[in-house]
């Protein structure tokens, strides 16, 4: 199924290098066997460089050692959960309007009631497994310096590629802080150049770690291969670039300093660098979407090599319950536990004018609709507009689950419709075509292509989340290729599909919003553009001739529902917390509820405070 040309592949012999210490217990968790070698041995193939990097990428895709389940990376927790992705995913979208998850496992529950403390297992699992793939990235920048390159005779291609691979481990150590300054903001930091062993690092401050990741991003961005240039998941420059936008796009929140001119900089850096939109929305989340468009840096996951509980695995297994056929997913089993709440459903039902629609058409016809949505004829029939061919009429029209026919004047004996001589429609919004002449018709559904909702069986409204049925359910991520064929892994369990953490579509609506907060560099023209682009790519009927912030809110919404941005964009509009905007169970009401303001940042587990003095616990908390 699928070609990775950059293979994440962990040898025993590589282990060596990250035996971690940390100022938590909980991170010295990895195998220290006499049988694995001491990092100078390792290097002494050079093929092992770049099988170390590989092991860096692959701390965001699986989980330890063993494939699945055996050899941790982390502990105290069940190591399916401790996945890196699965971790942020669950911070980022079960605490919002986005989704909710049935399971009661542990405090698992308190994301989307908004009622988390210090003692969290999850919160605390997601602080453990940036703060290690930190600490990977350290230890891989530590043993790969001029010096000891030099000492071991490193030169030539090998030393220019190596020089790049440290810029994407840094690359990989500034995602990991980022992900720390949005969950957690002062936090613990240590770099190469700290002593190995235990000790207690300082608590960075929430600016200063800015300044520092910032500064990284930079230093590299010169290093670090063109757009498109490096092997399939192995960030370039414009991942850099991606990363930096959406780091300005949040330094309001993060240091009290707007940023917005560097996020337009920055989003053009990126838009310029020849990505183009992939045409068909729904190839951005299946099994074959490594070859998908305007994919910017994904994490890659193989049924095979990459076999984890966390992940797109989890993402599209945890998604499957109630009616809905695993085989149409291409995985074996549904576990029954995320859906999404009607705050997010009701974002696609944006306004379309129908009537300046058909206006624009031509002129009235003689030509309408009639069916039981007319009472056959006991109401005006729906009219059909004259366009520039002739027997050729259109209309748009929001349409109930119906039967109809098309007739003139009103009157019968000239009518036609189906087969068996009504046309049988579900409910949506419909551009008509019907040509008179020959009696033909199309009725082309105009739904957002984003809206992925599976709802039979389902409910729009959430009153038992443990039910999955309560809920609609999201079929966006599928084990399938654009074929149809299912996954490499032929038992159903593990996914080919990639996750798109940066992608062309987020950098243009961080672009129109940055113009919008008035950053310099941009126009709201070219902004408005780019959001008239997506709704194309997505079938919507209703193009925009203004943009506001709120707009752009709702629109980053439809577009990257279950891709990891939720929680950010609404702590970044104010929305998350304590305000006027709710959603089902915000807070653990039914209806939703106000929050404090100080969950907008996570605690600092129980656990990291009780290991290191140096530590400040976050207000509230």
């Amino acid at each position: 199924m699928k070609k990775h040309i950059f293979k994440i592949t962990i040898l025993s012999v590589v282990l060596g290098l990250f035996t971690l210490t940390s100022c938590l217990n909980e991170l010295d968790t990895l195998p220290n066997d006499d049988d694995i070698a001491l990092a100078d041995e390792v290097f002494n193939d050079p093929a092992a460089y770049k099988q170390v990097l590989a092991k860096l990428y692959a701390g965001l895709a699986i989980s330890g050692q063993e494939g699945p389940a055996g050899a941790p990376d982390i502990s105290g927790i069940d190591e399916g959960f401790s996945q890196y992705l699965r971790q942020y995913w669950l911070a980022q979208e079960v605490t919002t309007d986005e989704a909710v998850i049935g399971w009661a496992d542990g405090s698992l529950p308190d994301y989307h009631e908004q009622d988390w403390n210090s003692g969290n297992e999850f919160i605390r699992a997601l602080y453990n497994r940036i703060f290690y793939q930190i600490k990977a990235c350290n230890t891989f920048l530590s043993q790969t310096t001029p010096e000891l390159l030099s000492s071991r005779g490193v030169d030539g291609t090998l030393l220019t590629e190596i020089n790049t691979y440290r810029a994407e481990a840094r690359f990989l150590r500034a995602l990991s802080y980022y992900h720390a300054i949005d969950f957690f903001g002062n936090v613990p930091f240590n770099d190469e150049n700290d002593p190995v062993g235990y000790w207690t690092p300082e608590q960075m401050s929430r600016a200063d770690l800015f300044n520092y990741v910032e500064s990284e991003l930079l230093a590299i961005e010169s290093i670090l291969t063109p757009p498109m240039a490096n092997e399939y998941a192995r960030v370039d420059q414009a991942g850099a670039w991606a990363l930096l936008a959406k780091l300005y796009l949040n330094a309001e929140v993060y240091t009290g300093q707007a940023k917005y001119t560097e996020t337009i900089t920055y989003a053009n850096k990126v838009i310029n660098a020849g990505y183009t939109l992939e045409p068909d929305y729904e190839n951005l989340f299946l099994a074959d979407n490594h070859t998908a468009s305007g994919v910017i840096f994904p994490i890659a996951f193989d049924g095979l090599h990459t076999q984890s509980y966390g992940g797109t695995t989890f993402l599209i297994h945890a998604a499957i319950g109630g009616s809905m056929a695993p085989a149409d997913f291409g995985v074996n089993s549904g576990w029954g536990g995320n859906r999404t709440t009607s705050a997010l459903v009701n974002l696609f039902n944006y306004t379309f004018n129908s009537t300046a629609a058909n206006n624009a058409i031509g002129a009235a016809s003689n030509w309408g609709i009639v069916g039981d949505l007319t009472d056959w004829g006991g109401q005006s029939d729906m009219i059909l507009y004259q366009t520039e061919t002739a027997n050729v009429y259109q209309a748009y029209y929001q349409l109930p689950d119906a039967e109809l026919k098309f007739r003139p004047d009103n009157a019968w004996g000239s009518d036609f419709g189906g087969a068996d001589g009504n046309i049988v429609v579900t409910a949506g919004l419909y551009k008509i075509t019907v040509n008179t002449a020959d009696k033909t018709y199309t009725l082309q559904s105009l739904a957002d292509a984003r809206a992925m909702f599976y709802t039979d069986g389902q409910n729009l409204e959430i009153t038992d989340i443990p039910t999955f049925t309560e809920g609609y359910a999201i079929s966006k991520f599928k084990n399938v290729d654009r074929d149809g064929n299912a996954g490499s892994d032929a038992s159903g369990n593990f996914t080919d599909t990639d996750f798109p953490l940066f992608r062309l579509a987020d950098v243009y609506l961080m672009y129109a919003e940055a113009v919008l907060r008035g950053g310099s560099g941009g126009d709201e023209t070219t902004a408005m553009g780019y959001v008239n682009q997506l709704r194309t790519r997505a079938n919507s009927p209703v193009q925009v001739s203004s943009i506001d912030l709120d707009l752009i809110l709702d629109e980053r919404a439809r577009e990257l529902y279950w891709e990891g941005h939720r929680r950010t964009d609404l702590i970044r509009y104010g929305k998350f917390s304590d305000g006027t905007y709710t959603w089902p169970w915000k807070g653990g009401a039914e209806d939703g509820v106000s929050t404090s303001s100080h969950l907008d940042l996570f605690p600092i587990p129980s656990t990291d405070m009780n290991a290191n003095p140096n530590l400040q616990q976050n207000t509230g908390y």
